[in-house]
């Protein structure tokens, strides 16, 4: 019998995207809290963030304000940073209860970066219940909409 804890396929979650922008640009404005503030979330969405420390064992503590007025508290431990490459961090949102790993690696191609993640969640239910039900895909990929418009933004105002 096939061990299910094993087969990662019903587990995770995956998507890419390029950002027309260099990886050390990229780097920094996905590890300071300033940066982070002024991306993170889907459309209509804003950040705060209460604490970033990028280092293997420090916190990401974050809340984010839909446009409904509800606020989602995640609270995230990095595991492991390697600067310009890779971030693992462990994340917890309070709202869905739901624990779960992600990692963003990043390529540098050119003055352009390919940003890689996976997230890797505990249970196939808890996979559906947070990409299909809450449409978190959908949420990340506007995340990353407005991270490459942040980019953008700042490299014409160099």
């Amino acid at each position: 019998m096939e061990n299910k804890k094993n087969d990662l396929r019903d587990r995770e979650y995956r998507t890419s995207r390029v950002l027309d922008a260099p990886v050390e640009l990229v780097w920094e404005v996905w590890t300071t809290r300033e940066h982070v503030e002024q991306w993170w979330g889907p459309k209509g969405f804003k950040s705060r963030i209460d604490l970033m420390e990028v280092r293997p064992g420090g916190e990401w503590h974050m809340v984010i304000h839909g446009p409904d007025g509800k606020e989602y508290v995640v609270r995230s431990v990095f595991k492991e940073v390697v600067p310009l490459k890779r971030m693992v961090y462990e994340m917890h949102d309070r709202v869905s209860g739901l624990t779960f790993t992600v990692t963003v690696e990043l390529e540098a191609r050119g003055a352009q970066t390919l940003l890689s993640s996976h997230t890797l969640f505990e249970t196939a239910e808890q996979c559906i219940r947070m990409v299909k039900t809450l449409k978190a895909d959908e949420g990340f990929r506007q995340t990353l909409q407005r991270l490459n418009e942040y980019l953008i933004v700042r490299i014409e105002n160099k």
